[in-house]
């Protein structure tokens, strides 16, 4: 066998994802809130992008920046005496003076003059401003702590909390980390445990309820039974539990009644985040003539304008070749932003009136109506690749007359019809079990064989087993336990 070099020549198509359109990708399954923090970078990054905020109107031929204030002025719709009614003559007098002056931009001054618009930002911040709960706990511990040592073990306790505000940690080892007696880790958790949220650094949910009842006069022996038999309370068992307790229907229920007000996870108020309110990408609204109307949410459009202007300028300067070809960069850069922009907002109007179109039904009457949908049917629509409508429907939601949803909401599976004709949609099915079982007399709970009946009555074709899959989804007791429950509130 011999060995031999050749050159060869071959030809051949191959797909390459450039930077670009891996970032144009990335643009597309991004929410507004993250599209807005691209954004503001690619501006802090790129001298050949503005935000486009400062809006600039031409009077007689020279630029002049509108202020907020100057703004409002205009949109008054009294005289500005009624505004400066009940003002002192000394600031009137100061205003009068103050009249021939140019507005300088009242919002962009410091906080000496205690103007709203300057304030409002800030302000609000004060208010919003998210109290931890370690340092809610640490505040109250520094006005009980008997000295250093309490206040160091205190401390190490807190911020050994989880976010539900329970201690998992082991109070031995606690002890011997910190070089300290397990009573006296103990006296500290005790300490803790009288502290703001009620039950807060509890070690379990028993103990976690034991100390709020405690709190409110509550913990009698009864209650303390009721609490060490938490699993059948949570199986509704409640003729046992009226046995163990030793007490009758009327005062057992009071006793569930007084667990139920207390709060299993007091630290879990606090959080460890605030919570982003949804910002809908998309508005529908119904037209004069029947149909839909589909709008961008164009809050949530990031405003990007290209200087060229000044890129003109900087390139007629001329510069070094370095220079000159990093401004060339920055070019096609802020160009290929502008661009991707623009085709995201289309690509989402045109995937968002596609779903308004397929689930017209759910619109008019309901989710009863919601059509099965899913990611191919959309795609062949409108002519795009699923993936592509995978990544417009992530992390977008759209503000309808029923509510605001996840554009994924819009897309179940389909379950099907007994006559085999047109399917349902999961969602609808969902729904209809959840009206059967709130509307079922309190003697005649549905079992899931019932319910599957019932469904087939009505043209549904669905399994036992995904009922109680669907029941369960729903947080629907089974049958028995709904049974108990009813029997126990008569």
């Amino acid at each position: 066998m011999s060995l031999r070099a050749k050159l060869e020549l071959r030809q051949g198509q191959s797909l390459v994802m450039t930077p670009q359109l891996q970032q144009a990708i990335k643009l597309l399954q991004m929410s507004n809130l993250e599209l807005s923090q691209f954004v503001e970078t690619e501006i802090e990054r790129n001298p050949l992008l503005d935000s486009g905020d400062d809006e600039l109107v031409t009077v007689d031929g020279q630029a002049e920046q509108v202020s907020p204030v100057q703004e409002r002025l205009e949109h008054l719709d009294t005289d500005l005496d009624n505004v400066y009614a009940d003002e002192a003559a000394a600031d009137k007098r100061s205003r009068e003076a103050a009249a021939g002056l140019s507005d300088s931009g009242w919002s962009t001054l410091g906080g000496n003059g205690g103007y709203a618009d300057s304030l409002d930002g800030d302000l609000q911040s004060i208010l919003k401003q998210h109290t931890s709960l370690n340092a809610y706990l640490e505040q109250q511990l520094g006005e009980v702590a008997a000295g250093p040592a309490e206040r160091l073990i205190g401390s190490h306790l807190i911020g050994m909390l989880d976010e539900a505000g329970y201690l998992s940690a082991d109070l031995q080892e606690v002890a011997d980390q910190l070089g300290a007696d397990v009573s006296t880790v103990e006296a500290v958790l005790r300490k803790i445990q009288t502290f703001d949220p009620p039950g807060i650094a509890a070690r379990s949910l028993r103990e976690c309820l034991s100390i709020q009842l405690e709190a409110e006069g509550h913990l009698t022996l009864e209650m303390e039974a009721l609490i060490d038999n938490l699993p059948l309370l949570a199986q509704r068992d409640f003729s046992k539990l009226r046995k163990i307790c030793e007490v009758d229907g009327e005062e057992l229920r009071e006793m569930v009644a007084k667990i139920r007000r207390l709060n299993p996870k007091p630290g879990a108020s606090f959080g460890s985040s605030p919570i982003q309110p949804v910002i809908p990408d998309v508005f529908v609204r119904a037209a004069p003539d029947g149909s839909w109307l589909v709008e961008l949410n164009s809050e949530t459009l990031p405003r990007v304008l290209v200087d060229n202007h000044y890129y003109a300028q900087v390139s007629r300067n001329g510069g070094r070749d370095q220079d000159r070809e990093y401004l060339s960069e920055c070019l096609a850069n802020a160009n290929w932003l502008v661009k991707s922009l623009e085709q995201r907002a289309k690509t989402i109007l045109k995937v968002a009136r596609e779903i308004v179109r397929q689930q017209d039904p759910f619109l008019v009457h309901g989710v009863q109506f919601l059509r099965p949908l899913n990611l191919r049917m959309v795609a062949d629509a409108i002519g795009m690749h699923e993936s592509t409508v995978s990544r417009v429907t992530a992390n977008k939601y759209m503000a309808t007359p029923r509510g605001t949803f996840e554009l994924k909401y819009f897309f179940t599976t389909a379950i099907a019809s007994v006559e085999g004709g047109e399917s349902y949609s999961a969602e609808a099915v969902r729904h209809r079990i959840r009206e059967l079982v709130d509307n079922e007399p309190p003697d005649q709970v549905l079992s899931d064989d019932r319910i599957v009946e019932l469904l087939r009555d009505s043209g549904i074709e669905i399994a036992r087993r995904t009922v109680a899959k669907y029941r369960e989804a729903l947080g629907i007791l089974s049958s028995v336990q709904r049974r108990r429950e009813k029997m126990d509130r008569r």
